[in-house]
């Protein structure tokens, strides 16, 4: 017997949902990026398996949740900090990862656990699940697929979420992150 505690249904339910819910959730993906990457505790938890059915989202607060974490890395920043391996302070950059599978992610669980700044969620998120290049049950686009004209036309999202997902400029993702979370902050902000 298993027992199952029901949270809201999975983000795969709202790939079609209206725009404005759409950029909220994409909002709180990037804002759980971020939490997981840096935060007061100093430990950074690395999602290893990101796809739509991986988050559900709160049927009363309309909140992203994580269900499934049974593949998360757990890197202590004081500890390697302290113990100073190769190249721990150098930024360490995902490559993206083209494939013909749903959610494919490609990293090093050596370098994760080496390195105090790492862009790994980022790419993660940016890749499976917000950017163009996410794919999931036949589906492309990813959740941001199909902005409104005003947005499209900008270029802007597209742009930054093709910074996020496969970047052409050295540490570009890092910024591509920052910028998009604001982004879509004020996107949020606007439609509400």
């Amino acid at each position: 017997m298993v027992a199952v505690n029901y949270v809201g249904e999975e983000l795969w339910s709202y790939f079609n949902a209206p725009w404005e819910k759409r950029v909220d959730l994409a909002w709180q993906l990037m804002e759980i990026a971020e939490q997981l990457t840096n935060n007061d505790f100093e430990f950074a938890l690395y999602l290893l398996d990101v796809s739509f059915d991986n988050f559900a989202v709160g049927p009363r607060d309309g909140k992203v949740i994580i269900v499934d974490a049974e593949n998360v890395l757990v890197a202590d920043k004081r500890l390697i900090r302290q113990n100073k391996p190769e190249n721990w302070d150098v930024w360490y950059e995902s490559k993206f990862d083209d494939c013909d599978k749903e959610a494919c992610l490609s990293f090093s669980k050596e370098i994760l656990c080496a390195r105090v700044t790492v862009d790994h969620n980022y790419y993660a998120v940016c890749q499976n699940l917000l950017s163009r290049h996410a794919t999931w049950r036949g589906t492309s686009g990813g959740l941001l697929h199909d902005p409104p004209a005003e947005i499209a036309k900008e270029g802007r999202l597209e742009a930054l979420l093709d910074e996020c997902a496969n970047p052409k400029k050295r540490y570009g993702r890092f910024q591509a992150a920052k910028e998009l979370r604001e982004y879509l902050a004020q996107l949020s902000n606007n439609v509400r």
